[in-house]
């Protein structure tokens, strides 16, 4: 450990993303991992029976492929190949039909009855520059943009309740409810500001560049990230917990792939008062109840074309989808929450025996929730699913306290990092310049409580690594 520049402590991909960044810039890098291997939210395990490989938290990548620091980076060099559904998204209905998200915005338009007009004039121009929105607005509030005029145009929509929006901009329930149960992804009430966000970049991206997954399984990511890191000089050191920044090797930068929380137990000596408290101001957000499955058949969809899609949202109608997470934000779980299912098998073999096939299932709860969310998952699956239970094998079920325990970065269940109130999706963790820097000298944080937040596509690293090079050039 002697001669080290940079220390990296935790080996998610924002982590693993932030030590290749500095490792190609010549540093020493070492990053240190808790857990007995590295990929943090982008594990893939064999959680169930032999044979069956499952994502262990994120499962689909919306702007994974569309990463300027994973094509930086040359992942698919490194054996990451993504994988495409013929449609992003399912969101089928209760009489047995389904929106669709397509690549085409016109073709999407077509499953949406009157608003397929409305839908290519929202998403189509976002979709288009969509690279230099990604760098525009992934890339910290309190900054001046480059291009002031895309950055104010997508504002004035994204910052509207996802609610509003979809009232203000379709005139049907289909357009409706697709867009709202992709705004939902931010894991907040959809008539709370700035949620329109989630729904436009989530949507642009499978537009621009799909929302793929990798051949095999999430852990392609954390793996050729470290491969990158390594064929620069890097290491990766498992299997220990970082409890002081005092037990660490001397190195000049060191950067933390922790939640605030973290960060304050291992940091917190050396931060100054007003820093730490702003810290602990911290929030997180609602949790998920996660189940993995074996099936012995491929889901058993009542409208044909959700096989299609790599990604079905089970929420029926917008109005329904809304009451489902103002319930979760009031601490309740409601009686049909808001399920988000994947299923990789019919497009990626691999991951089961022949002829067999796996689901990734989870149900936005409330933060923490101890209760048992099972049944009414289930109950969603064969809502729209009929003779689900029927193909079911074997299945694992975690909720928020064992997701957590397996990662603490997910406190109480949120996979996100942190609430996505429109003040910490602006300003996350705390309101800096450089909010990846801290006022400790060559201190940085680069796990998705920084911007740009959750989603597998490494910017909270490779933000935090450019902010990290640019301390030690100087």
């Amino acid at each position: 450990m002697a001669g080290l520049d940079a220390i990296v402590v935790g080996a998610g991909p924002n982590g693993l993303t932030a030590a290749a960044v500095l490792a190609r810039e010549g540093l020493r890098v070492h990053v240190i991992e808790r857990a007995g291997g590295i990929g943090g939210g982008a594990r893939t395990l064999p959680l169930t029976l032999p044979g069956y490989l499952h994502d262990h938290c994120s499962a689909v990548h919306p702007l994974g492929a569309a990463s300027p620091a994973f094509r930086a980076l040359g992942l698919e060099a490194r054996g990451v190949r993504w994988i495409h559904p013929p449609a992003a998204l399912a969101h089928p209905f209760d009489d047995g039909t389904a929106a669709l998200l397509l690549r085409s915005t016109r073709e999407t338009g077509e499953t949406l009855g009157p608003d397929a007009r409305a839908w290519h004039a929202l998403l189509a121009p976002l979709a288009a520059r969509f690279d230099a929105l990604v760098e525009e607005a992934f890339a910290g509030a309190l900054r001046v943009p480059r291009r002031p005029l895309l950055l104010a145009g997508f504002a004035r929509s994204a910052l509207l309740p996802a609610a509003a929006l979809a009232r203000a901009r379709f005139a049907g329930p289909r357009a409706r409810a697709l867009f709202a149960g992709i705004a939902a992804h931010g894991l907040r009430p959809l008539d709370a500001a700035g949620t329109a966000a989630f729904g436009l970049v989530l949507g642009a991206a499978a537009h621009a560049s799909g929302w793929p997954f990798p051949a095999g399984g999430a852990q392609a990511i954390p793996d050729a990230l470290a491969a990158v890191l390594r064929a620069h000089g890097g290491t990766v050191e498992t299997g220990r917990a970082v409890v002081s920044l005092a037990e660490l090797p001397p190195a000049a930068l060191t950067l933390l792939d922790l939640v605030p929380r973290d960060v304050l137990a291992v940091a917190g000596a050396r931060l100054p008062r007003r820093y730490a408290a702003a810290l602990g101001r911290y929030r997180h957000g609602p949790g998920v109840f996660k189940v993995d499955y074996a099936l012995s058949a491929p889901i058993p969809w009542r409208a044909r074309e959700a096989a299609a899609a790599g990604t079905v949202h089970l929420a029926g109608a917008a109005e329904e989808l809304a009451a489902a997470e103002a319930a979760v934000e009031r601490g309740e779980l409601p009686a049909r929450p808001f399920v988000l299912v994947a299923q990789h098998t019919p497009f990626d073999p691999s991951r089961a025996p022949a002829g067999r096939h796996t689901a990734w299932a989870y149900a936005h709860v409330p933060h923490g929730f101890g209760g048992d969310a099972l049944p009414a998952l289930e109950a969603q699956l064969e809502r729209f699913a009929p003779g689900f239970r029927e193909v079911v094998l074997a299945r694992a079920v975690r909720g928020p306290a064992a997701l957590e325990a397996e990662n603490p970065n997910l406190v109480g269940g949120d996979v996100g990092a942190g609430a996505n109130t429109l003040a910490q999706t602006l300003f996350r963790p705390v309101a800096r310049v450089v909010p990846w820097s801290t006022p400790v000298p060559g201190l940085f944080l680069c796990s998705a409580a920084t911007p740009p937040g959750g989603g597998v596509h490494g910017l909270c690293g490779w933000h935090a690594a450019q902010a990290a090079l640019a301390a030690w050039r100087r």
